[in-house]
């Protein structure tokens, strides 16, 4: 059954003319939650094709990524797609272990895996969409996780670079638009923080080295990093609540951008945490201030930070910032509520934390890299009614008109990447929410059809 176009969206007031020239409009991706085909190009077995497959009770409806929405099969579908909502450019993230099924150069690589993604840029570029490539969306090749503990190891770095070479190698003459490693706090949170953050950081350094001493000059393209970044406000206007909102920035996201800029932790987190952070040497130091050509930012979300001198959280991130985060003040909430129980719709934040790097970073050029909201997947909606996502609409154009507002006060921000182009595999929730512009049918052979927010970005991204 075909949904019916609406005939009239509005954005009167804000579209693409209220952005620089040049800016990139974009939707986003990752290989696992969109992809599919796990067992099938020589792809070989991922940490999470592992984790959904052991431990199933630990994903709320027992489901995995075997299949996702099939990108693997449907790509020129949702290539047309994209062309169609007027986009400029696509992010999606390259499978560790598709290319490379046991980790390791060494070990083979897979040239069906290389020929499907040299197929997926073609098409994009064939239709005028640049492609935005991650290298590791979280999806670590299970062999390594195997033989050394993955990101826990110094072992790492050296098959992280070569992976990346190997990109660099295969896509970069028409790949200019690089980022090495998405969210390494969310990713580090699911394993020992600080040694698999340190092991992230340097491969990500060495990665960023291979690609400007070897590639740079002649590919004549850009690589950074995407970091998770909450914006946190003052719980209240007592002074140890403000230091409170701080000690969560540096532990989110200056955790990053300190070593990115100055080779160095925050001196909050290492009076917090001592001797459980490493430390880097002085070459390790040199290899990664400066790493960058831009920072990517995925938010999503603001809330409210307090002090908490004695800890007593259930989240071992809040104890150790003595940080007490929550999303309501006085039973009032933040924003209104998506359908996680962490995201509250609180635009304002967006320009609030581009303004901070700004100001504390060193004026970087930044990408989002990733912003949206979901909704619970409800299979007795019918589908005219699931399609009409108009709080979807309503966040974007906000979030929207904050980041205008922050390049008109003069921030670097070069591109939006509106998360996600289609519904797909949520990790811990599974299929119970769906984030996409696009809805995949599950119950029919996951048939796209757009939401209203896709003929809403459309309109917005009109050329005139």
């Amino acid at each position: 059954m075909e949904a019916a176009v609406p005939t009239f969206v509005d954005v009167a007031s804000l579209n693409r003319s209220s952005f620089p020239e040049g800016f990139i409009f974009g939707t986003a991706s990752s290989a696992y939650q969109s992809e599919g085909a796990a067992n099938e190009g020589g792809r070989g077995p991922s940490t999470w094709d592992t984790a959904t497959h052991k431990t199933p009770e630990k994903i709320k409806d027992r489901s995995n990524g075997d299949v996702a929405s099939d990108q693997y099969h449907r790509y020129k579908e949702d290539v047309k797609i994209m062309k169609y909502m007027n986009t400029d450019a696509y992010r999606f993230s390259i499978s560790w272990s598709r290319i490379l099924p046991k980790g390791k150069i060494s070990s083979g690589i897979n040239q069906e895996g290389i020929t499907y993604y040299n197929n997926l840029i073609n098409e994009l570029l064939d239709n005028g969409l640049k492609p935005f490539v991650t290298l590791f969306h979280w999806d670590l090749p299970q062999a390594l996780e195997d033989e050394y503990g993955g990101f826990l190891s110094p072992h790492i770095i050296n098959d992280f670079q070569d992976y990346a070479e190997l990109c660099f190698k295969e896509f970069g003459d028409r790949v200019k638009l690089w980022v090495t490693v998405n969210e390494p706090f969310a990713n580090s949170l699911c394993s020992e923080p600080y040694t698999a953050s340190h092991y992230q950081l340097l491969a990500h350094g060495a990665a960023v080295k291979i690609y400007k001493t070897s590639y740079q000059a002649t590919q004549k393209g850009l690589i950074g990093i995407s970091l998770h970044s909450h914006w946190f406000v003052p719980f209240s206007d007592d002074k140890e609540d403000h230091q409170a909102a701080k000690r969560a920035h540096d532990f989110m996201f200056g955790w990053f951008m300190k070593p990115l800029t100055k080779g160095e932790y925050p001196k909050t987190m290492q009076s917090l945490v001592g001797n459980q952070l490493p430390n880097f040497t002085e070459e390790q130091s040199k290899l990664l201030a400066g790493s960058f050509d831009f920072i990517g930012i995925n938010y999503y979300t603001t809330m409210y930070a307090a002090n908490m001198p004695n800890p007593s959280s259930d989240h071992p991130y809040d104890n150790i910032s003595q940080v007490k985060l929550t999303n309501e003040r006085n039973g009032i909430p933040i924003g209104s509520r998506g359908a996680s129980p962490w995201l509250y719709v609180y635009p304002r934040g967006i320009r609030e934390l581009l303004l901070y790097i700004k100001r504390e970073y060193n004026d970087p050029v930044i990408y989002i890299t990733e912003n949206g909201m979901d909704e619970f997947n409800d299979p007795t909606l019918p589908l005219e009614e699931a399609l009409m996502d108009t709080y979807r609409i309503d966040y974007f154009y906000r979030h929207l008109y904050y980041v205008s507002a922050a390049i008109k006060d003069g921030v670097k921000v070069q591109g939006y990447f509106a998360w996600s182009l289609l519904d797909s595999f949520e990790w811990g929730g599974g299929y119970t929410k769906r984030f996409g512009i696009n809805f995949v049918d599950y119950k029919d052979n996951l048939k796209r059809y757009q939401k209203l927010s896709a003929h809403w970005f459309r309109k917005f991204l009109e050329k005139h």
